[in-house]
């Protein structure tokens, strides 16, 4: 089962016997799931698991939920806030997906638009923020997707709800896409609503007064994945409103495809089709060749993904007609940028002198 069926048999779109008998048998793992995630998570609020206290302030930036939630446009923009305040130098520590990377996936976007922090790429926190410190001289360490990592101390959690679909459908995986019950945002101090959007008020009212039900004193900031620009291959970047009117093939590998489908939407462009593939999935040329066959049939004037997945085709054999780009979009704060800066802040200045 790839992973748009998975979600749509989770939510409980996908309807009929046969479904409903799978979601009931997904209930099944999830409890002792559930029940082994609980235990050690008490392990280590007691004390009795250890967490590693490294000589840098560790700043971790996570989630709640499997899939895409918005953690690098917020990685990427804490890096460059804290460049900007001359606070330190800071490194990024990211554990990596499977054996390889390759140009499509986070490490080369934190190295891209924070050229200045080195990514440090370890599935072993602990030894990557060491090997940040000693290697890199680093101060200041911004921990990816690291929320349920916890043999790293960290001295601020922050964490991305997706507004669109912000608690897992409510269950623990594999029955949704929680990573740990709604009670471990307990541990964090900040709590950043992205793609807030593409949602209504009374929805975001109601996700932030589920959140705050559970831990009253989270800083609470809504932000925005901002479209910025079209960037195109082999040519100079358009402004995003030029593709109202628009024919466009969309397509994407990432966790939430839809929201990037959705914004496409919003800037007027006309979706004459699209094509999802799991988050993480690498294009191969036979992949390229296909999608730019079913956009030049649909008679697309645009064959558009995300800057992640335009890196990842980059050095295919691209030989075609249509205008090929990625939508460039920037984290953009609606809501409690000030509070959460002002947290962010007196961390560093409690840690580092001067």
């Amino acid at each position: 089962m790839n992973q748009q069926a998975y979600r749509h048999l989770i939510s409980g779109q996908r309807r009929g016997p046969a479904a409903g008998l799978a979601r009931v048998l997904l209930r099944l793992p999830a409890l002792p799931y559930a029940l082994a995630v609980s235990l050690r998570n008490q392990l280590y609020t007691r004390g009795i698991l250890k967490s590693t206290q490294v000589a840098a302030p560790v700043i971790c930036i996570g989630n709640l939920t499997a899939g895409g939630t918005g953690k690098t446009p917020l990685v990427i923009w804490l890096c460059q806030f804290i460049r900007k305040r001359g606070r330190g130098k800071c490194a990024v520590l990211t554990r990596g997906y499977k054996a390889a990377q390759t140009p499509a996936d986070e490490p080369a976007l934190f190295a891209q638009h924070c050229p200045d922090a080195p990514v440090v790429i370890n599935p072993d926190r602990t030894a990557g923020a060491l090997e940040a410190i000693q290697k890199h001289a680093a101060d200041i360490l911004v921990m990816d997707d690291g929320f349920q990592h916890r043999r790293l101390a960290r001295d601020l959690d922050i964490i991305t709800v997706d507004a669109t679909a912000p608690f897992g459908h409510g269950r623990v995986l594999p029955a949704g896409l929680l990573r740990e019950p709604l009670c471990a945002l307990k541990r964090a101090q900040a709590a950043v609503l992205t793609r807030s959007d593409q949602v209504s008020d009374s929805l975001l009212q109601h996700i932030e007064d589920t959140i705050l039900e559970i831990n009253p004193d989270l800083v609470l900031a809504r932000a925005q994945h901002a479209p910025h620009s079209i960037c195109l291959l082999n040519q100079a970047p358009l402004a995003c409103d030029s593709l109202s009117g628009k024919r466009v093939f969309a397509f994407c590998g990432i966790g939430n495809p839809q929201a990037f489908f959705t914004t496409l939407s919003q800037l007027g462009a006309e979706l004459v089709g699209s094509q999802i593939y799991d988050d993480h999935y690498h294009c191969t040329q036979a992949d390229l060749n296909s999608l730019c066959d079913l956009a030049t049939r649909a008679q697309a004037q645009y064959l558009l993904t995300t800057e992640k997945n335009f890196a990842d085709i980059r050095p295919l054999d691209i030989s075609t007609a249509l205008v090929l780009g990625y939508l460039e979009i920037k984290l953009q704060f609606t809501k409690g940028r000030d509070e959460l800066c002002g947290l962010i802040e007196r961390l560093l200045a409690s840690k580092i002198p001067g």
